[in-house]
């Protein structure tokens, strides 16, 4: 394992973090992978309070392996659900119970989108709440996460002595969000960078088109045994010195090997990989119609659309095809039942796009989804299908 120093505190950290909120359902698979985690060098763990059962889990696996002082636990007050200074206490007291432990190494304000934000925290005491937690030691280094425009990123920036910040970042877009701009200013402050949807909610993976993953296959050094899109995009991110933690979603002992062996490279890319990301962008671009990373903070639906689900297929059926997109479809949305989620019951309310850290027009991409996934003789054969089924 590789670490890069955070210049800030002086801790090395593992340019390889653990991503917390996609934990596999399996008590025991999820206890295998957080300690084979640590035990392969992973030191830096990402979770928030609103990911359900991640800081409980985590806390407990830690706790029973006697493993907290060897990695630095990252968490965030949950400032969608704050509605008062009070509530900075409320949620920090229960996250520390959750976790099992007395302090956060890394704490960040979840989700902030704009200066005004800020500013409405400040009015609420948060500058001297977090002062009093670091001096009490319950608070180690203070920072945020970041989703919205990139001149907002560099106003937050400037508005606090941050101790680290933590940015959407990968190669399908180096201009989205905080981007290469925030990612250069943040590291000119000496504020270390977490990069977090490294494969755009694994789109780089799982939707990137075939042409663009036989250019990958193409351009690696064994054509035998060729890195994977997803080694492809880490490489990308660590060959950045500015960037000085990665986050990966890991699930499964693959992604946990796969990822690891990448880790361990050092190599800086060549002229001609740097290429070859040009031309798998290029070609991802065209597929790639709406940026939804899958998070599910648009959910839930009041009128229960799997949003994340619609998303997925309508973008399927341009990378992959439409007869495989329309089979996603259909069991994403569980168009065959009577109360199926599919985009078509969507009323325009706008819930979803109070929530959505990509500030996506939801319900306009939804109209979108219907009118490519939905033809006119979609709703009357889902109907026969039913009818066949009882």
């Amino acid at each position: 394992m590789q670490y890069r120093l955070d210049k800030m505190s002086g801790n090395k950290l593992s340019v390889l973090g653990f991503g917390c909120m996609r934990f596999p359902r399996a008590a025991d698979e999820t206890e295998r992978l957080v300690i084979d985690a640590i035990e392969a060098g992973i030191n830096y763990f990402d979770t928030a309070y609103i990911y359900p059962g991640s800081e409980e889990t985590l806390g407990g696996i830690l706790a029973k392996h006697k493993a907290r002082d060897r990695v630095f636990i990252a968490t965030k007050l949950p400032l969608v659900l704050c509605r008062g200074p009070a509530d900075f206490d409320k949620f920090f007291r229960r996250e520390l119970e959750r976790l099992q432990t007395e302090y956060v190494d890394y704490y960040l304000m979840h989700m902030l989108t704009d200066l005004a934000r800020w500013n409405e925290l400040c009015r609420w005491g948060i500058r001297e709440w977090i002062a009093e937690k670091k001096k009490a030691g319950k608070i180690r280094q203070a920072g945020f996460s970041f989703h919205g425009s990139q001149g907002e990123f560099l106003a937050i920036l400037d508005a606090y002595d941050w101790d680290f910040c933590q940015i959407q970042y990968n190669y399908s877009d180096e201009n989205y969000q905080a981007g290469v701009t925030g990612l250069k200013a943040a590291a000119k402050k000496g504020i270390p960078v977490i990069v977090m949807e490294p494969l755009l909610g694994g789109k780089l993976v799982t939707g990137l088109p075939a042409e663009g993953s036989a250019l990958f296959t193409a351009a690696s050094p064994s054509p035998e045994a060729p890195r994977s899109p997803a080694a492809w995009a880490f490489r990308w991110l660590w060959n950045q010195d500015e960037v000085t933690v990665v986050l990966s979603g890991m699930s499964a002992q693959s992604q946990l090997r796969e990822n690891l062996r990448t880790a361990g490279e050092n190599a800086p890319l060549t002229a001609a990989e740097l290429a070859v990301y040009r031309a798998v962008r290029a070609v991802f671009g065209k597929s790639y119609r709406v940026h939804c990373t899958g998070c599910n903070y648009c959910m839930p639906c009041p009128r229960h659309v799997n949003i994340p689900g619609c998303f997925a297929a309508y973008n399927a059926s341009f990378s992959i095809g439409f007869v495989e997109g329309m089979k996603q479809y259909v069991t994403g949305t569980a168009a065959t039942s009577a109360n199926s989620s599919r985009a078509t019951h969507c009323t325009a309310c706008g819930a979803c796009e109070t929530h959505c850290p990509q500030h996506l027009p939801i319900r306009r991409h939804l109209k979108e989804v219907r009118g490519r996934m939905e033809p006119f003789w979609f709703g009357a054969l889902m109907g026969m299908v039913r009818l066949v089924m009882r």
